[in-house]
C-alpha cells in the first residue's frame, strides 16, 4: 500500500488516521490491512459518494479474510451474507432507502445482534433506528485518488484502529507522517 508522505496527507492516532489512496489496489490494501484487527459484533460504517471506493474496500477485506467469490455491491439486495470460516459478515447498502423507517421494515435491524460483524454503507439512510458505529471510514475523492479517515468511535474501534496503526507501519511501501490527527 502506497500512501501519500505529505504531512497534511496522512496522521495518526489511536482515535482516528487519514490517508492518501493512489488507486483501486492501495483501496483493496488498506481494506485487507483492517481485516485482522476487526473483532466480533464489530458496526463499521462505510460512508462517502458514489464510486468512492466503499465496496473495493470491503472487497479487499473479504479477499484477506481468504473470500475467493464475487464481492458485489449489495445495492439493490439491501445486504449480502459472506460466511468465511465460523465468521459471519454482512455488508449493507441503504443508499435505495427512502426513509429511514424502510430500515426496521425490512427488519434489518435483527443482523445487528450477536457476534456478526456489519459493514453499512450509506448509514445515513437508516437514521437514529442504526446502531452505532465502532469504527468509520469516509472516503472522498481527492486529486486522482481517495483520502480515507478512520475514526474509532467506541473501546472496540480504538482497540481495531490501535492494533490497525501497529500492524500498517509494517505495510511495504506505506510511508507515515509523525503528525497527530486534527480534531
Amino acid at each position: 500500500m502506497h500512501v501519500s508522505d505529505e504531512p497534511s496527507q496522512f496522521s495518526r492516532d489511536d482515535n482516528a488516521s487519514t490517508l492518501f489512496l493512489p488507486d483501486e489496489a492501495a483501496t483493496l490494501a488498506i481494506g485487507g490491512s483492517l481485516a485482522p484487527c476487526l473483532a466480533p459484533g464489530m458496526i463499521i460504517w462505510l460512508e462517502g459518494d458514489l464510486g468512492a471506493g466503499k465496496t473495493t474496500l470491503v472487497r479487499g477485506l473479504l479477499r484477506a479474510l481468504g473470500y475467493e467469490n464475487k464481492v458485489k455491491s449489495p445495492t439493490y439486495t439491501l445486504v449480502e451474507l459472506y460466511v468465511i470460516s465460523q465468521l459471519h459478515l454482512y455488508h449493507f447498502d441503504f443508499y435505495r432507502l427512502n426513509e429511514p423507517e424502510e430500515y426496521l421494515e425490512a427488519g434489518l435491524d435483527e443482523y445487528f445482534q450477536g457476534t456478526a460483524i456489519c459493514l453499512v454503507e450509506w448509514p445515513d439512510k437508516a437514521g437514529v433506528y442504526l446502531p452505532a458505529a465502532d469504527l468509520r471510514l469516509d472516503l472522498s475523492l481527492e486529486r486522482e485518488g481517495r483520502l480515507a479517515k478512520l475514526s474509532a468511535l467506541s473501546e472496540k474501534g480504538r482497540q481495531c484502529l490501535t492494533t490497525w496503526n501497529s500492524s500498517a507501519v509494517r505495510t511495504p511501501g506505506a510511508i507515515f507522517s509523525n503528525s497527530q490527527s486534527q480534531r
